[in-house]
């Protein structure tokens, strides 16, 4: 597939995750929620939580922000749930090297999310892709 193509491909993922976000909402019962914001840009995400027995049972979010932003945390959302804590954070990790351009573990299988790493050629969005990542790293070492 030619290069221009693939990156049609990798914006119609993206397109697809903003206008359709999965795991949109908020989760009450026995959750963790964090809150942050990206001042830069005004991108804000509340991100929900459930984990037991070490494993991420169920994700959610809300917020406001970037197409970015937003399909980010929709793939990440997808990708986390039903995994163990420790695996989600592995994803995490193997998601920042993707942004920074650096080679990472393809051991993983990231699904859509690896539609983001052209992202990793406009350093000023990376902040954006980043977010819901950073709020699911903090909650899940609180």
């Amino acid at each position: 597939m030619a290069f221009n193509n693939l990156d049609t491909l990798y914006r119609q993922v993206i397109m697809d995750h903003y206008k359709n976000p999965r795991n949109r909402g908020t989760l009450n019962e026995d959750t963790v929620n964090i809150h942050m914001n990206n001042p830069t840009c005004g991108d804000r995400i509340e991100l929900s939580l459930k984990v037991e027995d070490g494993k991420v049972v169920d994700a959610k979010f809300e917020g406001e922000g970037c197409s970015i932003s937003m399909s980010s945390a929709s793939m990440m959302t997808q990708a986390i749930k039903g995994q163990e804590v420790d695996k989600a954070f592995k994803m995490a990790h193997i998601f920042s090297d993707m942004m920074q351009g650096k080679e990472y573990d393809d051991s993983i299988d990231l699904g859509d999310i690896e539609a983001l790493q052209g992202v990793a050629k406009f350093p000023a969005r990376i902040k954006c892709a980043t977010l819901a990542w950073k709020a699911m790293e903090k909650g899940l070492n609180e």
